[in-house]
């Protein structure tokens, strides 16, 4: 019990009240030191100089986030108020803002297009969020999206090539999506600290789960999102071919999958297949979403795998049943990643404050990793930081249940 204490007493510290860096998952730990008396005598009178730290670069990772639909009505309705519209831009990230600023790179899922034009792909729902909405975006410190998902040709190619434009003025990254396969399946490569991180994005879901007209899928000659329709032969394919010549070219390289089954906190065999395959081939970390629920962490080969971050800044429901999310914080090096940890967020508090996910504390924060150390039970490897959680709630929330226990 003394030891469970004091991980829960140290997991109590949130970012804002602590700068401390998150966890180091143990495949990630430094060497011990060697015997000091192995090493060379210092010169009589020298001063000890400490070697230069190596490089590294923080990044925050989140969920789904759509920007119109209910959120896009949030805001004219402020707006027919006289609100002014410049106030509104920092409102919804505002809880979180923190989190996203101290990472040297903060990436979400963008699953909406920022578009006018263009005409409704037929399915079962389409998002789409007016172009100057990216100013919340921005706002926020969002610096990188994944535009591989199942709603960002919701407008067909007229809107993609909307978007692809809007977050070009506006100083934001994409990958996963482009006008033709070759582009949307073309990696976004950046240099932080002297590192270059390499993001893939792909959309892929395989039956029984919900499946999307093909035409949201890039091809040679037609735009859309990189990945591949039902086909898990095709994916593990593209997956070999990108990351075969990606890999030995940068130091990290992470992919963003959209996947798995909506609605569901468990993960799918081919979600772990692929995730698996991906860490094979050379990649840092594995990034999800799609389900609008959180799912488990996994450690495999020492990276960590992030099967679904659940919803961020989302507008596509007014009031989940499940309010529960989380921001995904790495520090990567050359060697791979050094540290991991989770963020636990509530993602809405309607109607007081819609759409503004805000940081967990103290016994809700407690709840909520008892509940992500529940969903990763599983794995045979999950983050150091959700040992001894899991002996305090159930995975996931009964039948039926509102789920208020999640709750702030």
């Amino acid at each position: 019990m003394p030891a469970l204490a004091a991980a829960l007493a140290l997991a109590r510290r949130t970012m804002a009240e602590s700068p401390a860096p998150p966890a180091r998952p143990d495949s990630a730990r430094a060497p011990a030191p060697q015997d000091s008396a192995a090493a060379p005598a210092m010169p009589e009178g020298a001063a000890a100089v400490a070697p230069p730290a190596p490089p590294s670069v923080t990044l925050a990772a989140a969920g789904d986030t759509t920007l119109g639909y209910n959120l896009q009505a949030h805001l004219d309705e402020q707006l027919a108020t006289g609100v002014a519209q410049e106030s509104l831009w920092p409102l919804y990230f505002g809880g979180v803002r923190g989190v996203l600023a101290a990472a040297d790179l903060s990436l979400v899922n963008l699953e909406c297009p920022f578009t006018t034009a263009g005409k409704k792909l037929p399915k079962n729902f389409n998002f789409s969020a007016r172009p100057e909405l990216v100013e919340i975006l921005k706002a926020g410190g969002v610096g990188a999206v994944t535009l591989a998902n199942n709603h960002l040709m919701d407008y067909g190619g007229p809107g993609l090539v909307e978007t692809l434009a809007t977050l070009r003025d506006a100083g934001i990254a994409a990958f996963g999506a482009g006008e033709d396969l070759a582009r949307a399946r073309r990696p976004l490569v950046l240099e932080r600290n002297g590192l270059s991180l390499a993001f893939l994005g792909y959309y892929f879901q395989a039956p029984p789960d919900m499946l999307e007209p093909k035409a949201v899928y890039a091809t040679r000659k037609k735009p859309g999102v990189a990945g591949c329709y039902r086909s898990i032969q095709c994916m593990r394919r593209m997956l070999d071919q990108d990351l075969e010549s990606l890999v030995p070219a940068v130091d990290a390289a992470i992919v963003y999958f959209h996947w798995g089954r909506e609605g569901s906190y468990e993960v799918q065999d081919y979600q772990v297949e692929l995730a698996h395959r991906a860490v094979d081939l050379g990649c840092k970390a594995v990034l999800g979403a799609h389900p609008h629920r959180l799912q488990g962490v996994e450690v495999y080969r020492g990276a960590p795998v992030f099967y679904s971050l659940g919803n961020f800044v989302f507008g596509g429901n007014k009031d989940p049943q499940d309010k529960l999310s989380a921001i995904a914080r790495l520090r990567l090096t050359r060697e791979g990643v050094a540290e991991a940890d989770l963020v636990p967020i509530q993602i809405t508090r309607w109607p007081e404050a819609p759409f503004q996910p805000f940081v967990l504390e103290g016994a809700a924060r407690d709840r909520a990793l008892a509940r992500l150390a529940g969903l990763s039970r599983g794995f045979s490897a999950t983050l150091p930081q959700l040992a001894g959680y899991d002996e305090l709630l159930p995975a996931a929330p009964a039948a039926g249940d509102s789920t208020s226990g999640w709750q702030r």
